[in-house]
């Protein structure tokens, strides 16, 4: 099977597909002093470039994982989420609560793409 490197940088990929199937690296808010909402808009939105510079779409994600480093923003995620997620093919998805690697960063999600 061929593996290829969507940019490629020093430290990971933007994504790495194997086959027909995508790992999108972790996708985080530029704005860490936003709220919940806002920084869940704009992960969902790096992802859904990523997935069509893939030359996929939302209803191509197969799963997501969502960290939060609050649980309490679980219902404010889910609000914004809920206006995003296709509902003709929602994809798998677990949600977590942990650290994450910034002050500020309060969500961040990875995805596996079926890449047509």
């Amino acid at each position: 099977m061929t593996l290829s490197r969507l940019n490629p940088g020093a430290r990971m990929s933007q994504a790495v597909t194997i086959g027909n199937i995508a790992f999108l690296a972790g996708q985080v808010p530029d704005d860490l002093t936003a709220d919940i909402e806002t920084q869940t808009r704009s992960v969902l939105d790096k992802m859904d470039a990523v997935v069509a510079e893939l030359g996929a779409a939302k209803s191509d994600i197969a799963t997501v994982q969502v960290w939060l480093a609050d649980m309490a923003d679980f219902q404010g995620m889910n609000a914004v989420w809920d206006e995003w997620v296709s509902k003709d093919a929602p994809p798998a998805r677990a949600t977590g609560g942990v650290a994450l690697a910034r002050p500020g960063m309060r969500v961040e999600m990875i995805a596996v793409v079926a890449v047509p």
